[in-house]
């Protein structure tokens, strides 16, 4: 972002700006801009302000502040205005890759207009309280073995919670997702040396899954129902109506054969006791019926479900969901340096957070 008063040195370095890139194509305007920036770049205007004469000499150069003028990290990763409680005045995706990601980034942070219909799905929403041990956090060091170690046991219970709404047809709010580790595109020891990161953090959810693939519409042959999401944020979003967030149903897991484990909705306090260990046959019959509830909250995904009945409908699952997680990068001195995340790693007894180790291990699908 820009800040530009219409001095005649201003309007000079405009217009010789503009010339260059309509001269030649190959020139990257960002880069052109810095080359003309710094024909000239000093002396301090003065001793205080921390301006600098630029360009031809007469040009006043500053630096906005990154902590209210953000960019995708300061805001997104580092939450530099909210460390130092400011209000931030502007937002750049930058430090992300993909339309759908800086998008989905955006609506967490509940700052991207969406339509009235994109708060009300006709076909309701489905949410969890994730559970994360104090340990997986906090434990140990802040390094790979770690960072997976939490992320993993999260996706376990988001994988359990895409099946069951894909089950009942409901769109699945996410839940925020912590890492230990920053992702980005060179190898670095966790977090930008000298940034704000603090450790552990919420990330954003294209850290770890592939947002584009996750809204992208699949092949239902080959990959089985689709399944919408919403970002962590959307119930606290002041856009999502009041039909919606007053439509709840809380579902507590309980011990199957328990006298309190009885599956009936009460009234007065809009819960249900509900078994663990469900098929999806037990899901449809339980739940199918309350489409009239806009949200159902299941207490914990652990436990909640015991897989699908139908092997073409388990196989179409798995393929879809094992595309929708990404990579952490980067490893340093190895090539290729990132890493996969693993939809079911749960399942290989011997698997270690590594990057490929041949060219057929980097292509995982």
């Amino acid at each position: 972002m820009f800040h530009w008063r219409p001095t005649d040195s201003a309007k000079r370095l405009a217009k010789e700006w503009k010339e260059m890139l309509l001269a030649d194509d190959n020139v990257w305007d960002q880069a052109g801009f810095n080359d003309l920036l710094h024909k000239k770049l000093g002396p301090p205007v003065d001793d205080e302000s921390g301006l600098v004469y630029a360009y031809d000499g007469t040009i006043k150069l500053g630096l906005l502040p990154a902590s209210i003028f953000c960019s995708g990290h300061t805001y997104f990763i580092q939450a530099m205005y909210q460390q130092l409680r400011l209000k931030p005045y502007a937002v750049h995706t930058t430090f992300q890759i993909g339309s759908e990601g800086k998008r989905h980034r955006l609506r967490e942070a509940m700052v991207f207009y969406d339509p009235p219909e994109y708060y009300d799905s006709p076909g309701g929403f489905l949410t969890f309280k994730p559970s994360i041990p104090k340990s997986l956090l906090l434990d140990g060091e802040h390094n790979l073995q770690t960072h997976f170690s939490l992320v993993n046991y999260q996706m376990k219970q988001i994988r359990t919670a895409l099946a069951i709404a894909s089950i009942l047809n409901r769109t699945l709010v996410m839940p925020p997702v912590w890492c230990r580790l920053d992702k980005l595109w060179f190898p670095h020891s966790g977090i930008i040396a000298g940034s704000m990161t603090r450790q552990p953090f919420i990330c954003p959810l294209d850290h770890v899954f592939e947002v584009h693939t996750m809204l992208k519409a699949l092949p239902v042959e080959e990959y089985g129902p689709g399944i919408n999401i919403r970002e962590y944020s959307f119930f606290d979003n002041p856009s999502t109506p009041a039909q919606v967030k007053d439509s709840w149903l809380d579902v507590q897991l309980c011990q199957e054969g328990s006298e309190k484990c009885q599956s009936n909705i009460t009234n007065t306090t809009r819960s249900l006791k509900f078994p663990k260990h469900n098929n999806e046959e037990t899901l449809t019959t339980l739940l199918s019926p309350l489409k009239d509830v806009k949200v159902i909250q299941f207490s914990s995904m652990q436990d909640a479900f015991l897989g699908f009945s139908d092997k073409a409908s388990e196989e179409k699952f798995r393929k879809r969901v094992k595309r929708y997680v990404g990579i952490w990068c980067c490893v340093g001195g190895h090539d290729p340096g990132h890493i996969y995340y693993d939809m079911y790693w749960d399942e290989k007894p011997d698997w270690k957070p590594l990057p490929p180790q041949t060219p057929e291990d980097d292509h995982p699908y």
